[in-house]
């Protein structure tokens, strides 16, 4: 991922924001659960290093969602940014799916980014119904913006909004600066409160405008993303997980969180098995941990 990249470490910020004042309309609006929802995972389940670590010694290509699926609860589903998934691939994906696994697909990026939500009924109705097509396995979507759709635009972006199914559960991704801006940012968390869509929030060491730290309801996407296994990963892990816990007792009723290793994302598991620990740990959650085999190199004898 290139977006928020930064090279320069050392000179970012990573102090987790405040929440925003406007959250306490949700809070007030909702009462604390004792058991959240919590869906874990990463962005890619096609990764061969993951062979021999995150799937046996002796998984082949076609069968690594299989153990995604039992490794992890949910999936930032990335393809469908590039292309409209087949009946094939949604009976495949259903399929694999394990009890309480959740897809997360990205609208297509035709859609989203080279028509910027114009005259696109036809495709909108196309993918709503792939999608759809996954049941009790769909969770959140992404409707992520182009840099260059900018809060001029929002009426645009309302009536794409109001144009999906009530049940299709939509989390607007915004990329441009001036989305950022307080007085835009808290009237953008207002009208998509009214609206019933939510927001993404996303953790990245280049753009700290992007974690503006705004619900519009009371369930939170996060894109973490991490820098390859650096100290900082383990430390802003930490403080979300403090986040989380007073969020939790607040009313935070479901929490999808994304964790991107950097690059690659060969270290993104040992990160999920992190935070997994740390959320059961600190917010009294049960989630199941990722089971890591250590990695053999050829040629140890250990």
């Amino acid at each position: 991922m290139d977006f928020g990249k930064t090279q320069n470490l050392d000179a970012v910020n990573f102090t987790l924001p405040p929440g925003a004042p406007s959250n306490a309309r949700i809070w007030d609006a909702v009462e604390p659960t004792p058991r959240p929802q919590v869906y874990i995972g990463g962005p890619v389940w096609a990764n061969k290093d993951y062979v021999g670590k995150v799937y046996p010694s002796n998984a082949k290509e076609r069968d690594f969602l299989h153990y995604y699926t039992r490794q992890f609860n949910t999936i930032e589903l990335n393809l469908t940014h590039y292309q409209i998934p087949t009946p094939g691939m949604i009976d495949k994906w259903r399929t694999e799916a394990t009890d309480g696994f959740r897809y997360c697909p990205k609208f297509l990026q035709l859609i989203s980014h080279e028509r910027q939500l114009v005259a696109t009924e036809g495709l909108t109705e196309e993918f709503v119904n792939a999608v759809m097509g996954l049941e009790e396995y769909l969770g959140m979507t992404f409707l992520q913006l182009p840099p260059t759709f900018g809060p001029e635009k929002w009426p645009v972006l309302e009536a794409y909004l109001k144009s999906l199914p009530d049940e299709l559960d939509v989390a607007v991704e915004f990329r441009h600066p001036d989305w950022f801006k307080p007085a835009t940012g808290m009237q953008t968390l207002e009208r998509l409160y009214a609206l019933r869509r939510h927001t993404v929030m996303t953790d990245v060491a280049g753009r700290r405008d992007v974690l503006h730290m705004g619900l519009s309801s009371p369930v939170l996407t996060l894109r973490f993303i991490a820098n390859e296994g650096h100290p900082t990963d383990y430390t802003r892990t930490d403080a979300w997980v403090q986040r989380l816990k007073t969020w939790f007792d607040k009313g935070l009723q479901t929490a999808y969180l994304f964790i991107h290793g950097g690059a690659e994302n060969d270290t993104a598991p040992e990160l999920i098995l992190y935070w997994t620990r740390e959320l059961n740990k600190h917010c009294g959650l049960n989630l199941r941990e990722p089971v890591l085999q250590p990695k053999v190199v050829q040629g140890s004898l250990f």
